[in-house]
């Protein structure tokens, strides 16, 4: 387990042999020029890592210009952090060696362990995992470019550009090298320093749960961000990520899979399964994950962390110096589910006062240049801002100078950084269009610690939406869920029955709802008839008017083939329905197998909703809810949760569906239409 059930954290002396090893051996040291063994040899002695380096060659008495060890056995001390760089038929071999020779830990830069699907590779990774099981080193990769601890200049990876090695807050893991390497270069450039770096590959051995809980307990870590693929270990993540939650560490997430192509990426780059994304969302959403959908989200959610406190509601204030940038923030806000909340009267006679005119055109206030009349002018407009209760999160227009001469620019923001610290409210800063930031406007960033300078309109209100619905659901009151200690009796029975159609998926109509009767809910009354002349008999016990349904495990959809009649009012109408559907059925599914046609209670209602439940191949069992019938096929207006959801998880559910829109009119009663109202609303 990587996380205790508790969610504790625990120390993880297997991760600090991995990120602060006592020396490093390179097995597979090569003279060839360019090579990736050389590569790292060169990193670890340009950067000062202050261990010992040995290369490790049986065919090689001298590397690079220094000795060169025929084996792990052979070294003057005890190997502590191997990088392996050897074909991949050798890498289980070297490891077992690199334990005997008392190693804690090994990066296995190497591949051709199951990225691809062939036998041979497929083989490799599992007699590659038993090893690392066996051996009980700790192991990140295979097919990686190795890790990275700029605060003790530990430096494994291959990549030989010049990196920037300082004890940062951000901490990136990530199965791509070249995006993670992109992010922390774009995130230093905005003057975000990355102190860790692991390159997870395919985690034969350590899985994503085991870095987060690692990066959740280092106190020099405040932000730890993820390029994910697959979660391999969906119960253990969870836990790691409730655990960072716990301690104020957000978990910042890229998910590989939101189409069937990059579900299909991720099998080819990692050998990974990929879940649905809305799987993801739900679950993961709920321990803590904030999963963005680019790099650019994950800069400006990185800064929005770094330096502004959560909110305590969804409400948006802005102050803007352009009339063109509040109608572009009014517009970005409706298309991130946001809203500018209409200003309280007290707050507008305030600002008329402080800005000298009639009337306040609104939220955002677009003030002009007039609130940039004096400094005592444009804190008391910010101020009055914030004292707003409807407001939750205040914008404020600028970009940082990249040059001397916008000194009164940078007064200002000092400032409001100093309000910022005591405010009880996050301030950010809002740019009109994404910039580079110069040596110069990073060190004025730097001096302001207490706002987050976000770039352009709608990737700024994508971090605050992600912040939001971060904060809210972390302000939840923590589910507590009861164990079934035995299944009922008859819940058993219809799962044995069930269970005899092995191979049959999914059940028929009528096997799904004995299953469903088990469990105590209600379905219509209804019979198989195998004969138009059963059907007529099953109609006269039920009652006119009755639906004809056809009967047959592979008929998903029964209404695309034809096997669906409704409002049979008569007998001879139910006679040659029945005969009417076996026709229909026989010409457009012809090799399908019936078992006959389901005479059932016609039940009418003004609002069709589905409830079902599923087991995602990543993140395990969910229950989902939303709109039914054929708006399910034609609108897909349906939204997941964990199975484990309370009254307050379940009316969330509910929340996120426009079947909502539906069920207020229909359905509910009147106190839970004006909580449905509100929460559509926000």
């Amino acid at each position: 387990m990587a996380v205790k059930k508790s969610g504790r954290l625990r120390k993880r002396p297997d991760i600090e042999a991995l990120l602060n090893p006592r020396n490093i051996p390179i097995v597979g040291a090569s003279d060839k020029p360019g090579n990736w063994a050389e590569r790292s040899w060169n990193n670890l002695n340009r950067y000062g890592f202050k261990g010992a380096v040995y290369p490790v060659n049986p065919n090689r008495d001298q590397v690079w210009g220094v000795k060169c060890y025929a084996s792990l056995a052979d070294l003057p001390e005890k190997p502590d952090h191997v990088l392996v760089l050897v074909p991949a038929r050798f890498v289980s071999s070297t490891l077992k060696k690199a334990a005997a020779a008392g190693a804690r830990s090994a990066t296995i830069i190497s591949s051709g362990f199951g990225e691809l699907p062939d036998d041979k590779s497929i083989k490799l990774g599992e007699e590659l995992a038993d090893t690392i099981r066996e051996t009980g080193l700790a192991v990140s990769g295979p097919n990686c470019l190795a890790n990275f601890n700029g605060g003790n200049r530990v430096v494994t990876m291959v990549d030989n550009r010049t990196l920037r090695t300082e004890p940062g807050p951000v901490a990136i893991v990530g199965q791509s090298g070249g995006l993670v390497m992109a992010l922390k270069r774009t995130l230093e450039e905005r003057g975000m320093d990355v102190g860790y770096i692991v390159i997870s590959g395919n985690e034969a051995g350590l899985k994503t749960a085991v870095y987060i809980e690692y990066f959740a307990a280092n106190p020099q870590i405040k932000v730890i961000v993820f390029y994910l693929e697959s979660v391999r270990d969906s119960e253990n993540f969870l836990a790691a990520c409730e655990a960072a939650r716990s301690v104020g560490k957000p978990v910042i997430v890229l998910k590989l899979g939101t189409s069937d192509s990059g579900r299909a990426a991720a099998m080819a780059h990692t050998g990974a399964l990929a879940g649905s994304i809305a799987a993801f969302d739900a679950i993961a959403g709920d321990a803590g994950v904030i999963r963005v959908s680019n790099l650019d989200d994950v800069v400006e959610a990185s800064e929005y962390f770094l330096h502004a406190q959560l909110p305590k509601g969804n409400g948006i204030g802005a102050i803007t110096f352009s009339g063109g940038l509040r109608g572009l923030l009014l517009d970005q806000a409706e298309t991130n589910n946001l809203s500018f909340p209409p200003l309280k009267a007290k707050t507008k006679r305030r600002l008329g006062e402080l800005l000298g005119v009639g009337s306040i055109i609104g939220n955002p206030l677009d003030s002009g240049f007039a609130a940039l009349n004096s400094e005592e002018t444009y804190i008391n407009c910010v101020k009055a801002l914030l004292d707003d209760p409807g407001i939750h999160t205040l914008m404020l227009q600028e970009e940082i100078p990249r040059a001397p001469g916008a000194e009164r620019k940078v007064e200002y923001i000092r400032a409001v950084n100093k309000l910022a610290k005591k405010a009880g409210k996050p301030i950010t800063y809002v740019t009109m269009i994404s910039h580079s930031m110069n040596e110069y406007s990073r060190d004025i960033r730097n001096g302001f610690r207490n706002v987050a300078f976000l770039q352009e309109a709608d990737k700024a209100l994508r971090a605050i939406r992600a912040v939001t619905s971060y904060a809210e659901r972390k302000n939840r009151k923590k589910r507590t869920t009861k164990k079934v200690s035995r299944i009922p009796a008859a819940v058993e029975h219809a799962i044995k029955r069930a269970a005899t159609h092995a191979g049959r998926m999914p059940l028929s109509e009528i096997d799904s709802k004995k299953l469903i009767r088990a469990y105590g809910l209600k379905t219509p009354m209804e019979n198989l008839a195998t004969s138009a002349a059963e059907a007529t008999e099953i109609a006269r016990k039920i009652g006119m008017p009755v639906v004809l349904k056809v009967v047959g495990a592979e008929l998903t959809h029964k209404s695309d083939v034809g096997g669906v009649l409704l409002n049979n009012n008569t007998i001879a109408s139910v006679r040659q329905g029945f005969s009417m559907i076996r026709r229909n059925v026989t010409a457009n599914a012809p090799r399908t197998a019936l078992e006959g046609v389901l005479v059932a209670e016609q039940v009418s209602g003004e609002v069709e909703l589905v409830i079902g439940a599923l087991r995602d191949p990543e993140m395990g069992p969910l229950v989902m809810f939303g709109s039914g019938g054929v708006a399910l096929e034609l609108y897909r207006d349906v939204a997941f949760a964990a199975p484990t959801l309370d009254e307050t998880s379940a009316k969330a559910l509910i929340g996120k569906t426009a079947a909502l829109r539906l069920m207020r009119w229909w359905c509910l009663p009147p106190e839970l239409v004006s909580w449905a109202e509100q929460l559509w609303q926000g």
